[in-house]
């Protein structure tokens, strides 16, 4: 039996513009650079005034009351002029004008990739084209950090069901040998063992490296995991041998010489890939123990409302042919893009004081780390934390934390850096988890390599500092230290 109830909810659900203005928040200075960028090619109403293109008599007659385009203008052209102004690019009506046209010829280099680069190795063997073929496909399937991960069997199937070739495992297996010839040595390996091998097999016999070959043959799992004593009982008992600690010593920094990662060498063949950070504020600590904080210059652009649009708007305001059908499309049109140029200008001013008032809520938390750059000054802080004294939402201060950088006097950081739990010490004082990081991390550094610390003795050792915490919280931040266990730590002297 069918029923009809009526119910009252309360539901608030986001504009479109507020969407736009939270995700304007997530983006840090280059990505906001790219944005303005996208805004002002897609918006003619919208203006860069800081650029050097800018007319110097606009800046002059330029003001605030301009912003809302609702005053009157004097001396405007005739709409129809700039209907046609917009199918010209912006950029043709700022470039100078030159009589003679000049071509150049630009230069254009592209660099090799890694696979074209082993390829062109291969077809140097003087190979059938379907083994060149089958070389192809094999390279293709070698992964970053240069293995083969795959079986010739799986790459048969995938050649069968994918091309319609008839590829037995053994073909495959005798192309991927000749590609595990190439440079860089160690390419085309299916494991770290193998990759080893194969750059220890080009290298000069000397009794370094053939100790170095057989560990790696007959004891890579005792040697994976530091088991040294046992590798020497039994190099010297059952082998028959006559190694000592000196020689076990030598033969393991041959190998840590070599290349666990192929692939990634290629890297100095071609362009240096370098990732730089631009930062999002500044903070500059005084001799006289101030912070100075600051927005870098580019991050506030000089956004205003066109002047041409302003008195297009203004004229087709007091135009009497509105009822004309292209009039009203043509003051609906101009009247979309200055409200939406308005949009931009209001969300990027409101985006430069959220983060202004986020960015010293962190500042009056951390004053202590801004000032000396010593991480164990850091205090406990979390996202409530900052939210509570800037007054923005867990989710806005989350927000501007993400992928945002600052700068200062010690380097740069990323905001998340700040963001750590707490624990009380005996003395009932709250401290960072970074500290108790910290001072765990200076105990592994300075312990003797012969006998690593376990996390039982690291515990005792914090404790004796004032930090009772159990032995599996001291494994979990070694963990996140990514540092290993005791065993693995141990090293020949």
């Amino acid at each position: 039996m069918l029923k009809q109830h009526l119910t009252q909810k309360q539901q608030q659900k986001l504009s479109p513009a507020q969407i736009q203005q939270i995700k304007m928040l997530e983006l840090n200075s280059l990505e906001m650079d790219n944005r303005i960028c996208q805004e002002l090619e897609e918006n003619p109403a919208l203006e860069d005034f800081s650029d050097s293109f800018s007319d110097p008599d606009m800046d002059e007659t330029a003001d605030e009351n301009e912003y809302d385009a609702s005053g009157d203008k004097n001396n405007a052209d005739d709409a129809d002029d700039y209907l046609m102004a917009d199918d010209i690019p912006y950029y043709a009506l700022n470039q100078r004008q030159n009589t003679e046209t000049n071509y150049r010829e630009i230069p254009y280099s592209e660099s090799e990739s890694f696979g074209e680069y082993l390829l062109n190795q291969l077809r140097l063997k003087n190979l059938s084209e379907e083994k060149i073929r089958i070389g192809e496909y094999i390279i293709g399937n070698i992964d970053d950090d240069g293995y083969l991960r795959r079986d010739p069997e799986s790459l048969s199937d995938d050649l069968a069901f994918q091309y319609g070739l008839e590829v037995q495992p053994e073909a495959i297996r005798e192309i991927a040998d000749l590609i595990r010839q190439l440079d860089p040595a160690g390419i085309g390996a299916s494991d770290i063992r193998e990759c080893l091998l194969l750059q220890l097999q080009r290298k000069e016999k000397t009794p370094e490296r053939r100790l170095a070959i057989l560990l790696l043959q007959n004891y890579f799992e005792s040697f994976s995991k530091k088991k040294y004593d046992k590798i020497l009982n039994h190099l010297n008992g059952v082998k028959g041998g006559s190694f000592s600690e000196e020689d076990l010593k030598n033969a393991i920094k041959e190998i840590t010489l070599l290349n666990p990662r192929p692939g990634n060498s290629w890297e100095s063949h071609t362009e240096t890939k370098m990732s730089q950070i631009t930062p999002d504020f500044i903070v500059e600590a005084t001799n006289g123990g101030e912070l100075l904080f600051s927005l870098p210059e580019e991050s506030t652009p000089e956004l205003r409302i066109s002047r041409e649009y302003s008195e297009m708007m203004t004229s087709y305001a007091q135009s009497s042919g509105k009822e004309n059908a292209a009039t009203r499309d043509a003051f609906a049109f101009v009247k979309q893009k200055i409200d939406s140029a308005k949009w931009f200008i209001d969300a990027i001013k409101q985006r430069n004081t959220t983060l202004r008032q986020t960015m010293k809520s962190i500042i009056e938390i951390q004053r202590d780390f801004f000032l000396t750059g010593d991480e164990s000054a850091l205090k406990p802080m979390k996202l409530r934390d900052v939210s509570e004294l800037c007054g923005y939402d867990i989710s806005t201060v989350s927000r501007v934390s993400n992928s945002k950088y600052v700068q200062t006097n010690w380097g740069v950081y990323s905001l998340r850096f700040f963001f750590s739990d707490g624990i009380t010490n005996e003395e009932g004082e709250e401290v960072s988890v970074r500290e108790i990081k910290t001072l765990l991390k200076s105990f592994i550094d300075t312990e003797d390599k012969t006998k690593p610390m376990s996390d039982d003795v690291l515990m005792s050792k914090l404790k004796q500092e004032g930090y009772d915490i159990a032995r599996r919280t001291v494994a979990k931040y070694r963990e996140q230290l990514n540092i290993p266990v005791a065993r693995l730590r141990k090293e020949i002297i």
